[in-house]
């Protein structure tokens, strides 16, 4: 999350100290036997497959009275109980769940401050590949703007003279395009129609004035399937010059959604390394959800509604009250959270394959964390 205006910043280690509330003492010694279990059902379950070596069953035969085992010249494993098999699975859920918010190297999205000449806010990006850990212990190969997974934050104001120098430093051609913002022609970063392809080791100067306020974005429209997947895409919110019809939020954060990179994440992360929203009772809570990805993604909140008000950066006519917003490839949408029951809510993706799997939790899930 970013600090702007009135805005509260949480930072990541303090979140992470404040909600690792799932932690119990009792745990280990928990997981330690579940584990054992798992390890009896996945035996059992390869032991009874027809065919499966170590299985003899015309030779080997279990007594009726206490379910031992004679006979055969190998030893028959006796399959788990449904108690068994699910104590293991919960096991895996459980496990999941503890370890959030899971530590994880690099940090996405995170507010980018320009660089001021004459008036003009200058912003470098260098678009690089970059190893980017996703999960605990699973790195992929990102290909990002200066090493993170969303890109830096740009946060500018309506009327603002903004200049963004692009680096490029990946194997083949790149671009950025504005997505949301109403720039000329010149810069709307699409190879071929407005500008000539960014090479190799070459660098590419983008300038306007800050048009239409709202969350927009910015990322590559050069071999996009591949590139936006690969991680480079990022926010770029411009605020209106006039806050006076702004509504009141005491905590203003980006979540980008993407389906490329690593499986299903919001800012980056998978679950359980996704990071927390953290309020305190009371307060409100502006979301703006970023679809990158090519697939729709319902978002889901726990426990209290979303005040919908802004679509691609336009204000509603009327705002209404959600608790899942189906979010397409490319839209952004704005909402207002106000916090007003306490506890820690699961937020997350409604296509549940994005969400869970019988190993548990995963991908598009995070939490609000209310604190009273």
């Amino acid at each position: 999350m970013s600090e702007h205006g009135r805005s509260t910043v949480i930072p990541a280690e303090e979140t992470r100290d404040d909600v690792n509330f799932l932690a119990s003492s009792g745990s280990r010694r928990a997981f330690l036997r579940s584990g054992t279990l798992a390890t009896i059902a996945t035996a059992a379950l390869a032991a009874c497959k027809p065919g499966a070596r170590g299985a003899d069953s015309s030779s080997a035969v279990a007594t009726p009275a206490t379910g031992a085992v004679t006979g055969g010249t190998m030893p028959v494993v006796v399959p788990p109980t449904p108690r068994e098999t699910a104590d293991a699975m919960d096991a895996m859920h459980e496990k999941g769940v503890k370890a959030f918010p899971a530590k994880t190297e690099g940090k996405g999205n995170v507010l980018l401050e320009p660089r001021i000449e004459k008036g003009v806010k200058i912003y470098e990006l260098t678009a690089k590949k970059t190893p980017w850990e996703v999960t605990p212990g699973v790195k992929v190969e990102a290909w990002a703007y200066n090493g993170m997974v969303p890109g830096p934050q740009i946060r500018v104001r309506e009327g603002d003279r903004v200049r963004v120098v692009l680096h490029n430093e990946l194997p083949e051609s790149t671009v950025i395009h504005f997505h949301g913002l109403e720039v000329p022609n010149n810069q709307d970063g699409v190879p071929f129609m407005t500008q000539p392809p960014v090479k190799p080791g070459d660098s590419y100067t983008y300038e306007f004035t800050a048009p239409n306020s709202g969350s927009h974005m910015y990322h590559s429209h050069h071999n996009s399937t591949k590139q936006v997947s690969l991680g480079l895409l990022g926010a770029f919110i411009i605020e209106p010059k006039n806050r006076a019809n702004e509504p009141h939020s005491d905590i203003d954060t980006v979540l980008i959604l993407n389906d490329g990179l690593g499986g299903y994440t919001l800012n980056g992360k998978g679950f359980p390394a996704t990071e927390p929203l953290v309020a305190k009772l009371g307060q409100t809570l502006r979301v703006r959800f970023m679809n990158e990805g090519m697939m729709i993604h319902p978002m889901h909140l726990h426990g209290m509604h979303m005040t919908v008000i802004t679509k691609d950066g336009w204000p509603l006519p009327y705002p209404y009250r959600c608790d899942t917003l189906n979010i397409a490839p490319g839209e952004r949408w704005d909402v207002l959270v106000k916090c007003t029951n306490p506890g820690t809510w699961a937020f997350h993706c409604h296509i549940l394959p994005h969400a869970e799997s019988e190993t548990g939790m995963f991908g598009m899930v995070t939490a609000l964390v209310v604190k009273a």
